[in-house]
C-alpha cells in the first residue's frame, strides 16, 4: 500500500512524524478515511477514535478537537488531544468520568458550565474507549 507524510502536532509538540499508509478519524462531519493521493482537504476534528496504519500495523489513538489537513499529498493533524491507546491511564480517564457526571448534576451550574462538564464527560468517554 502507498503511504503519505503525516504529521501528528498537539499543543505539547511534535507528536508523530513520517510516513503512513492509512488515518481515519472523526470530523465534524463525521468519520473520514485519508490514503496516499486524497484529493486538498481541511476540516475541524471532533471527539472520537483515530486510526493510523504505519508500516502495516494499525493503532488507535484518542484524538479530541483540532484541525486536520491535505495538501501536495502531506496530512497534517493539529489536535488539541492526541494519545495512542496504550499511553491512555484507564483509571484517570474512569475518575473523569465520575468528576463530570458529579459536576453534571450540580443544581448550580450555568448553561456554560453544563457544556463543559458535557465536553469533560464525552473526552473521558472517548479515552476510556479507546484504552480498552
Amino acid at each position: 500500500m502507498k503511504s503519505f507524510r503525516l504529521e501528528i502536532v498537539t499543543p505539547d509538540g511534535q507528536f508523530y512524524s513520517g510516513d503512513a499508509e492509512y488515518l481515519s478519524l472523526r470530523t465534524i462531519s463525521g468519520e473520514v478515511g485519508i490514503m496516499a493521493g486524497h484529493t486538498d482537504y481541511l476540516n475541524a476534528l471532533g471527539m472520537g477514535e483515530a486510526r493510523v496504519t504505519i508500516n502495516g500495523e494499525t493503532r488507535r489513538a484518542a484524538c479530541i478537537g483540532g484541525m486536520v489537513s491535505v495538501a501536495d499529498g502531506r496530512v497534517t493533524v493539529v489536535a488539541t488531544t492526541f494519545e495512542w491507546a496504550d499511553m491512555i491511564d484507564l483509571e484517570r480517564a474512569k475518575n473523569a468520568e465520575q468528576r463530570a457526571r458529579e459536576a453534571l448534576g450540580a443544581a448550580n451550574a450555568d448553561k456554560a458550565e453544563q457544556k463543559l462538564n458535557e465536553a469533560r464527560l464525552k473526552r473521558a468517554l472517548v479515552r476510556q474507549s479507546v484504552a480498552k
